[in-house]
């Protein structure tokens, strides 16, 4: 792991401040890497309600919502109870450096296990950049901190999603393990969930890891 210095003493990072594949870069959520009116910009307006069907969120009404949003997601971090990432398309790439969306990771240590989430701009789909991302979330998770379990989820009715987690849940030796009844509280109802998971054996053999 990383580590910097503070008033002397040696403090361990728990995830990795930016994170590079093969097209994207992943950079922590905070003020220094990503501003309210860069999320505003890309998740508010009429044109975004499709980003929006099948997440238990909302699109911005004013730029004070992602704002909170990052202090939220810093204070998250230092506390080691999630990491918030912004994710940009590497040089080379069609928007290059711009704002494509978020993705997080939620340790829940008590289990061992690591939930991801994602919310990619709709100019961003269809890219392969899911599939991507959790590949990385996945090395941090088994890797970095030794977790035992990824999990995964999407909406009933979701078929975007369904169809990028599971491509890099087959490819990372993972399954689909059930359907969760009245799992996402959305504005006016309950959806149900499929739930995915990869373990750290299934992922280690099938990456020879």
């Amino acid at each position: 792991m990383g580590s910097e210095s503070r008033g002397g003493d040696v403090v361990t990072e728990l995830f990795p401040e930016r994170i590079e594949t093969e097209r994207l870069v992943l950079e922590r959520m905070c003020r220094e890497n990503v501003t309210p009116h860069e999320l505003y910009d890309l998740f508010s307006g009429p044109g975004v309600s499709e980003v929006f069907e099948h997440v238990p969120q909302s699109p911005y009404r004013t730029v004070n919502e992602p704002r909170e949003l990052i202090t939220n997601a810093d204070e998250r971090w230092s506390d080691g109870t999630s990491a918030a990432y912004a994710i940009r398309p590497d040089d080379g790439e069609p928007h290059a450096d711009e704002l494509a969306g978020t993705t997080f990771l939620f340790p829940e240590w008590e289990r061992r296990t690591a939930r991801f989430g994602l919310l990619l701009g709709k100019r961003f789909w269809g890219r392969g950049y899911s599939g991507e991302r959790a590949a990385a979330l996945l090395k941090v998770t088994f890797d970095r901190l030794d977790l035992e379990l990824a999990t995964v989820g999407h909406n009933v009715g979701n078929e975007n999603s369904r169809r990028a987690i599971e491509k890099y849940v087959e490819a990372h030796g993972g399954r689909h393990d059930c359907l969760l009844r009245n799992w996402v509280p959305m504005d006016d109802e309950i959806a149900d969930m499929h739930r995915y998971t990869i373990t750290r054996e299934q992922y280690r053999e099938a990456t020879n890891a």
